[in-house]
């Protein structure tokens, strides 16, 4: 254990959240770049890691949901129903097929660079209230839960943004959205795990590095209940256009990287 690289996780972890949950962005999107550049985690292990910081970060938002009684239990299970499987297939595709480091940073980019365009653009004023099908919301949970398996958010952040652009309320999406993300990125992680036990190195770079994991994720977990208290003073413009900016820019770093 590295008290010093984890202490490092714990205050990245803080800072990252900090600054997202204002937004509505998972931290995590935002972490595996801080875990590949600043604290050299190889892969495999970054996207187990990942998923870890999700299982410890993400219950301070969710209560929060809870408390306030707005979860919509049917989008919930459909999310969970559809974005568990695919998350444990997204894991064994990232240990058997994507195990080199130029096509997951080629798949980081894919992901950062819609998510980039989505923060950066406004959200419009009112909400429909529209409803899609169950079968429709599993299918495409499925799939996000797949690239969350390989990628290492759980699927949340990019299912999300697709159903409020199919027109559903960002206030019945997001805890909903949240609760699929925890379970499974919980999934995710004893995935992960038991794959490595059956490669025969349980402590080799397929399972998730625990300690650095949980420390970011405490840190998540305190930077989300701060993000959330400062929303109101926060200028959500400026900070919508940086961390825009920083996907997009991150995600041209990867394609670079992995195409020089």
């Amino acid at each position: 254990m590295d008290w010093q690289r984890d202490l490092l996780a714990l205050l990245l972890g803080f800072v990252v959240a900090t600054v997202t949950t204002p937004v509505g962005v998972s931290g995590a999107v935002f972490l595996l770049p801080v875990q590949l550049s600043v604290l050299d985690v190889p892969n495999p292990r970054v996207t187990p890691t990942n998923l870890l910081f999700n299982v410890v970060s993400a219950p301070g938002g969710l209560l929060r949901h809870l408390r306030r009684g707005r979860l919509d239990r049917d989008l919930a299970r459909s999310l969970v129903v559809g974005s568990v499987p695919g998350v444990v297939l997204g894991a064994l595709l990232r240990v058997h097929l994507v195990t080199d480091p130029d096509a997951f940073r080629l798949l980081a980019a894919a992901v950062l660079a819609p998510v980039g365009l989505v923060i950066l653009r406004r959200p419009a004023p009112g909400a429909s209230g529209r409803r899609l099908g169950r079968r429709t919301v599993r299918v495409l949970a499925f799939a996000t839960g797949v690239v969350g398996g390989i990628y290492g958010i759980g699927g949340g952040s990019v299912i999300g943004p697709l159903l409020v652009g199919a027109g559903m309320a960002v206030g019945t999406v997001a805890p909903a959205a949240l609760l699929a993300t925890w379970v499974a990125s919980l999934v995710g992680v004893a995935t992960y795990a038991v794959l490595a036990v059956s490669s025969g190195d349980p402590t080799g770079p397929i399972g998730p590095d625990w300690s650095l994991g949980v420390a970011a994720g405490i840190g998540g977990l305190a930077g989300g209940w701060l993000g959330a208290a400062l929303q109101p003073r926060l200028p959500e413009i400026a900070l919508r256009r940086l961390l825009g900016c920083l996907a997009l820019a991150l995600a041209g770093v990867y394609v670079v990287q992995a195409l020089g």
